[in-house]
Formats: structure tokens, sequence, C-alpha cells
């Protein structure tokens, strides 16, 4: 049996309770990547801001490149005391095609919310504009998308967008707050803290499709082509047994696209040396679906998109921490998946 892991966590929490009180609503991150990249700048890093993705290199940016989306669930006011999950919001249509896991939860995640506490803010600024409550939610057939109506709010204007009132919980064995994927963005600011020289893309609007656009636009005008893209990221579980039963993550494939084999071998071999325990996700998924009348899909991730746009050239392979709660301010993983992702990403700073 590996010795206890002693990874003290402090700092990480500082940065991560910091970053979990930013609002970042899908489509209007500006503010975000405002308070981020000051706290990149505050390491020896050089920081880039290009429409919808935020790069930052350290001293050797060809040795690996990190990915993680930036923008977080939440609401767009859309006419008088409306509300619509943003994410769906119907200018996003044409990159939902059905089989994202986020599409496919949509009518089941439509009552987790009744009772949460929601801040209204200014789309460009983040500037503070008032709280309210979700006092319903329900799945519109005819619009396709989740519609809520909140107390207090009723002023707010068409475009205006609300996030979760969010804080931090941890516990001595978890941590929780709306973690996807705010908890990824803050193990690559920790990374380069302690000394990480690779490149890192922070991009936006994710849980909207479109992240993979504003990736391949910057790879595509630095003319870089790589297979060592570590797109890092939370993975659902319906239990905390199923949840616990591996401290990482791993996918060959998503349902767009294979992963690069070599690169997702080596981080298996991370694990291994490390005595981290892991699984495949696509693997968990396909097992599962052999018992299933409606089979989970795959999802489609921002790496599988790059692959499939790129025929291979830009590729890589995802590292995910195992949640329950997902899309949900109460999100939950636990403190050894967290010290799990560090000693990996350890192996990567130079």
């Amino acid at each position: 049996m590996p010795a206890a892991d002693t990874t003290d966590l402090s700092d990480f929490f500082e940065i991560l309770q910091q970053l979990v009180r930013e609002p970042s609503v899908v489509g209007t991150e500006d503010s975000f990547f405002r308070v981020l990249r000051r706290e990149l700048e505050e390491v020896d890093v050089t920081v880039e801001r290009h429409l919808g993705v935020l790069v930052a290199k350290g001293r050797n940016p060809d040795s690996i490149v990190l990915s993680a989306h930036i923008d977080r669930h939440g609401l767009l006011c859309t006419g008088p005391n409306e509300f619509q999950y943003a994410a769906f919001i119907a200018g996003n249509r044409g990159e939902l095609t059905g089989d994202s896991v986020s599409e496919q939860m949509m009518a089941s995640i439509a009552d987790r919310f009744t009772g949460q506490r929601v801040q209204a803010h200014l789309p460009y600024t983040g500037t503070y504009l008032g709280q309210g409550t979700i006092s319903s939610g329900y799945l519109c057939a005819k619009r396709h998308n989740l519609i809520f109506e909140i107390t207090g709010l009723d002023y707010l204007q068409p475009g205006t967008p609300i996030s979760f009132l969010d804080r931090l919980h941890i516990t001595e064995t978890h941590l929780s707050a709306q973690l996807d994927n705010v908890l990824s963005v803050a193990l690559i600011v920790h990374l380069f803290r302690n000394g990480f020289t690779g490149t890192a893309l922070f991009t936006a609007q994710e849980e909207a499709g479109r992240s993979w656009r504003y990736a391949l636009a910057w790879f595509q005008r630095e003319a870089i082509v790589t297979r060592r893209l570590l797109v890092l990221d939370t993975s659902p579980y319906p239990t905390p047994e199923a949840a616990a039963a591996q401290d990482l993550v791993l996918r060959k494939k998503d349902a767009t696209a294979d992963f690069d084999a070599d690169f997702t071998v080596e981080i298996q071999d991370h694990c291994r040396e490390l005595g981290i325990s892991y699984s495949y996700k696509d693997r968990w998924i396909e097992e599962q679906n052999a018992n299933r009348a409606k089979p989970l899909s795959l999802g489609r991730t921002e790496l599988g998109r790059l692959a499939a746009a790129t025929a291979g050239q830009i590729n890589g392979t995802t590292l995910q921490i195992p949640t329950t709660g997902y899309h949900t301010a109460s999100e939950t993983a636990t403190l050894a998946s967290i010290r799990a992702a560090i000693r990996l990403l350890g192996r990567y700073i130079a």
C-alpha cells in the first residue's frame, strides 16, 4: 500500500477560494479573465489575451500545453423576469448537437437549483448588481432550454448574467463548490507558482461547445502542431462511491475522436509510478451502457473537437478529477484526488 500523501494544499486552497468567488458565466467571462491575468502576472510567465482564450507561457513553452476552460454554468436574463440557462441560449444552438453530457442531463438538472442563491453582475466589468433566489426551474419543450424564475431580480435587463452564489467548502476529506472548471484553473495557477515552464490555455465558452474554436485559432495563429495537449477538467459520477473508485480519470477517446495513444499511456504510466489509482471514463461509460436502455454519451470534449478538426495534428489526452453533484454549486471532489493531480502534474514542472 502506498504511503499516505501529505501534500500541503494550503497554497492551492488560497488560489481556489479566491477564484471560486469570481463570476464567470458562459459567454460573459471577461471579468474572470482579468482576475486570472493578474494572478498569472505575479509569476514569471508571459500572458497574452486573445478572443476567447488567455495564454500563459513559461520559459519552456514548447514542452507541454495544458488547457482548462474558465466558464461556469449560470443564467442569462432574456426578458422581463425571465432567465434561461446561459449555455443553451439560442445563439449557441448551432454548437449543440445533442450528444454532450450537459444536453443529456438537461431535463434531470432542472429542479436542482430551486432555493439556490444567485447574484447578478454587469457582463464586462463583473460589477455586482444584486442577489436573488431561484424559486423554480423547468424544461421548456418549445425553446429546448431550462427556464428559471428568480425572486428578487425582476429589475434586470436582458443580457445580464446571473451566477450561482458560490463559496468553497473544505472538510478533512473533500472540497465542494461549483468546481467545473475553476478547479482546473486553480491547479494550473498553482503549477506556475511552483515552477511550471510550459504553456497553458484558458478558454471561454466550453460549456457552450465553442472553446475549441478559440484554442484552434490560437494554434493556427502561432503555427503550432502538437500531440502533447493535456486538457484538465472534472468528470461526473452518479454516486460518491463511484467517484471514489479512482483518484484520477483518463480517457482514450470521446464521442468525436480518439486521443493520442502515446501521451495517454505516458499519463497512465505516471499514475502507476506514483501509486495513483485511475480509470478510463470511456471504458466506464461503455460498461454502464451495456445495461442501460438509454445509453450515456461519451461526451464531446474540447480535445476531441480539436483532434477532429485538425485530422489529429492537434491532439493529446485528458486528465480529469472525479466529482459528484455535477453542474451545481456543491460539486464535490476528494482531497485525495486533488493531491493526486498535483503530484502527477508535478512531473511536468521543469
